[in-house]
């Protein structure tokens, strides 16, 4: 897969960029600041519906601006699909495919397939269990689009639940003695059987994506760290560990049945059900997992130097990456700022697979050189400058600089 044409409208620093594109390696190249990541942000945006950057959509909308527009022509195998997103400050985004205005925008995922690896991903490591949580949901919508609208329901139901454990807690606590405390636990019953029931499917499939990452990182890890202690990932399903299960690896995606654990999230639920009043917010299911990274018998985070972290965090994206390829067309390969950051090692291992993909997007500060292979693989390079209007400080492309 690659993308013939991107096009943004008051995205980030871009209040208008219209740009063709071609198979092979394409480099941003501009001073920190100017706007280069806001390009390939914009495209990991359309994979994921998530930026690498923020966890909300208003950062993306140009200042004064009510919305930002995000289009990009996708090729894959000779099939071309337009996807255009509209990124709405204040309420819901909208999403068009082609001429056909989408019901929802999570139907244009698959569209674009990405992978994308910048500084951010040492946090994958170093950081909470939110940020591992969100780069398996994010590989799982790109991987199997339809299972995005699982991990957006429990949210929903999520916050709901989360709701009438704050604004009912008097009643809650009053239990059946009274009828406004009966209608309240009534409807926390509702909302526990539904959180079991989405949260099962979004447990599921993250047990099973890890199973089948697990051996990948590994080897990526192995390839990348060659003398550090070896690399292990498993699933730790909250439910599953409070039920005397151990965290789940590669050989146990078998045990990743949604109506067991369907069941064990409403057994959960109702033995935490008194913690969960006093405290006003929901304790059990898959917002509280957490993905293990261990190298040898200890946890990488807290454990791992820097360079063994930097392995880690490339190995889980080389992994999502090697995954994506060999089920489906090439996925973009996206390198954001990430080689003044690594050893000569680690950079030859991004560059074997840059190589490799169909098409590759790179940003680069002024004067950093391309690593020995891909400068050697030929690109074509745009100059990002920066221009002072009344509106403030935008973005531009160097006119006549692709090359």
């Amino acid at each position: 897969m690659h993308l013939r044409s991107l096009s943004l409208r008051d995205f980030r620093s871009w209040p208008e960029l219209n740009l063709a594109l071609e198979p092979g390696i394409t480099v941003f190249t501009g001073r920190n600041g100017y706007g280069k990541t806001n390009i390939v942000e914009a495209v990991g945006y359309l994979a994921t519906l998530s930026s690498h950057r923020v966890a909300g959509d208003a950062p993306l909308v140009r200042a004064g601006a009510e919305s930002a527009r995000v289009s990009a022509t996708a090729v894959n195998e000779g099939r071309e699909l337009t996807a255009h997103l509209l990124i709405n400050a204040r309420g819901a985004n909208l999403a068009q495919l082609n001429r056909t205005r989408l019901r929802s925008p999570r139907e244009l995922l698959g569209t674009v397939r990405a992978v994308l690896f910048a500084p951010e991903d040492l946090e994958l490591v170093k950081g909470e269990p939110a940020q591992r949580r969100r780069y398996l949901d994010d590989l799982l919508g790109v991987r199997r689009p339809r299972l995005a609208g699982a991990r957006l329901e429990y949210d929903r139901v999520l916050r709901q639940r989360n709701a009438l454990l704050k604004s009912a807690a008097t009643a809650l606590r009053r239990g059946y003695g009274t009828a406004e405390g009966e209608a309240a636990l009534a409807t926390l019953d509702t909302w526990d059987a539904q959180l079991a029931r989405v949260g099962a499917v979004v447990t599921a499939e993250r047990i099973r994506l890890t199973a089948d990452l697990a051996p990948r990182v590994v080897e990526a890890y192995a390839t990348l760290a060659p003398s550090s202690r070896p690399a292990a990932v498993a699933y730790r399903p909250r439910v599953l560990e409070s039920a005397g299960s151990a965290p789940m690896g590669a050989g146990e995606a078998a045990q990743a049945d949604p109506e067991v654990l369907e069941a064990l999230l409403l057994t959960a639920m109702a033995e935490g059900r008194r913690r969960e009043i006093e405290r006003g917010m929901s304790l059990v299911g898959p917002h509280r997992d957490d993905l293990s990274l261990t190298l040898g018998e200890e946890p990488a985070k807290g454990f791992a130097s820097h360079g063994e972290t930097w392995s880690f965090a490339l190995a889980l994206r080389l992994a999502g990456y090697e995954l994506l390829r060999a089920e489906g067309p090439d996925p973009v390969l996206i390198l954001d700022d990430v080689f003044a950051e690594l050893d000569r090692h680690r950079r030859q291992a991004l560059v074997a697979m840059a190589t490799r993909a169909e098409q590759v997007l790179i940003t680069s500060a002024v004067g950093e050189e391309l690593p020995p292979g891909l400068a050697e693989a030929g690109h074509t390079t745009h100059l990002v400058e920066v221009r002072d209007t009344e509106q403030g400080r935008i973005s531009v492309l160097a006119e006549g600089a692709g090359a």
